[in-house]
């Protein structure tokens, strides 16, 4: 009981939020990522005519049917928790994310899963141009569905197209293609999905890393093949995470300015409009005096990547706070506490640009591996297999502190500028209710996980021969006159 009573609703319920959130996302990229995958591949085995691609299309389809079945009841339990532990959110922005979730659910959702059955049992069945829309209609459906999720996300990042209703205290939607055109949605948007093509690119070259370790000599054209596409893949996603991360960044100046300082460790003004501003490779700050202790900084670094130019400066986040406060105090109160986790934000950011580079370097060395005219076998270099072996989980580093410098970066409100976290919480939720809650959320999730390894480490070890044996067996009906007989013989 001490220890519950210690615990504080809010913090449980955001560490709840956090839970649900970052272990759905695993599996949102994924799916959609395998899904382009998948759709490239069996797109090469109808331009190209070989075989080879459309075993590749069964094999790695089956894993992203597993990441497509996990994934969908992951996102149940987090709506789930939407209604239990932040209903006063809930209530509040639901004439805003009502129409945009009905849309995901009722057209994006159904179009992808309609499809992925259609796909699924539709081999042999339909001509091969048709079974290869099927695929692409599962992945469009998905994006679909990403984007009208990340319309919700955005509008709690950037408020558009509402009014507040004073009298039941309640924000009301009044311009509905304001939800989607929204600049928020089209920087979050296009990153998002680039973001998918590193983990499902990174799931591929891994799983084909540890496939050719278990059996070295073992289907290594195959795998090569694999690894091809989806280090081209790869190299396309490093390419639009740099250019939309880019655009974002510059975003964030005018839409979080607190964010940003947060992320590049700026505690005062640094530069102006002719003077550099240093950019930090690595710093602390103090986090009960938000004080940057020390830092290893680049002269004009900042500048260039933050205005595209040799000067140019940024606010601190002292001086931010000092504004927050005049603009919102009589909103909000002085007591307001706009200081974000900078050490948090600030690293998470650097895990994600670092990612980054060392997905393109590892495409890269991919590629060059695996090339036709290569005389590497690279079946010998165990180090190299494991080094893209362990590279799987890079992607979802990466994207989990993308995720945290979002969610984080935008305290203390759930919708910018209009709704606090702590307005948010459900007012009748305890302390216990929570806490058991996060406990069965977390053994759920942990199940879950365990069974998605399992199950695709099952795939790998039954290897891409299981495709040719599913292949080769006769289709019977079972409810046919012969199929009747041969029971009763038996």
């Amino acid at each position: 009981m001490n220890l519950v009573a210690g615990l504080s609703i809010l913090n449980l319920a955001r560490f709840q939020f956090a839970m649900t959130t970052i272990f759905h996302f695993f599996f949102v990229p994924l799916s959609i990522g395998l899904g382009i995958i998948v759709s490239v591949m069996e797109t090469l085995y109808v331009i190209k005519k070989d075989d080879q691609y459309k075993r590749m299309t069964k094999f790695w389809g089956k894993i992203f049917m597993l990441s497509f079945a996990v994934g969908v009841v992951t996102g149940i339990i987090q709506e789930f928790q939407f209604g239990m532990n932040w209903s006063r959110y809930s209530r509040y922005v639901g004439d805003i994310f009502g129409p945009a979730l009905a849309v995901e659910a009722l057209v994006a959702f159904f179009l992808e899963s309609t499809f992925l059955g259609l796909w699924s049992f539709g081999w042999d069945r339909f001509n091969k141009k048709l079974h290869l829309l099927f695929i692409w209609l599962t992945t469009i459906g998905s994006a679909f569905s990403a984007l009208w999720i990340l319309a919700a996300n955005s509008f709690m990042q950037n408020p558009v197209g509402f009014e507040v209703d004073h009298k039941f205290d309640r924000a009301v939607l009044v311009d509905f293609p304001a939800l989607l055109q929204n600049h928020q949605l089209w920087l979050e948007f296009p990153h998002v999905i680039f973001a998918t093509f590193m983990a499902g690119s990174f799931v591929v070259m891994g799983v084909s890393a540890f496939s050719l370790l278990r059996k070295p000599h073992h289907e290594v054209n195959f795998f090569k093949k694999s690894v091809q596409v989806s280090a081209v893949v790869a190299l396309v996603g490093v390419v639009g995470l740099a250019y939309t991360g880019d655009s974002h960044s510059l975003a964030l100046q005018e839409d979080q300015p607190m964010k940003f300082a947060a992320t590049e460790g700026i505690d005062k003004n640094v530069g102006g409009d002719d003077e550099q501003a240093p950019w930090s490779v690595i710093s602390y700050t103090d986090p009960k005096t938000n004080e940057v202790k020390w830092s290893l900084d680049v002269p004009y670094m900042l500048s260039i990547l933050a205005h595209h130019s040799l000067t140019g400066g940024s606010q601190g986040w002292h001086e931010l706070n000092k504004e927050l406060h005049e603009k919102y105090d009589v909103k909000f109160g002085h007591d307001m506490n706009y200081y974000l986790p900078n050490n948090t934000l600030y690293y998470s950011f650097r895990i994600m640009a670092v990612s980054a580079g060392a997905f393109g370097l590892l495409a890269v060395v991919a590629l060059w591996f695996t090339r036709k005219k290569s005389k590497i076998d690279i079946t010998k270099y165990k180090w190299a297999l494991w080094i893209f072996g362990i590279a799987t989980y890079l992607p979802f580093v990466a994207i989990t502190s993308g995720w945290l410098i979002t969610e984080l970066g935008r305290a203390p409100w759930v919708v910018y500028g209009v709704l606090t976290m702590a307005d948010a919480v459900s007012p009748n939720v305890s302390a216990a209710s929570l806490l058991t809650s996060n406990i069965l959320y977390f053994a759920t999730f942990t199940v879950l996980g365990l069974i998605m390894v399992m199950l695709s480490r099952r795939v790998m070890i039954a290897g891409p021969e299981s495709v040719d044996e599913t292949e080769t067996e006769e289709d019977v009906d079972p409810f046919s006159p012969t199929a009747f007989e041969n029971g009763k013989e038996a």
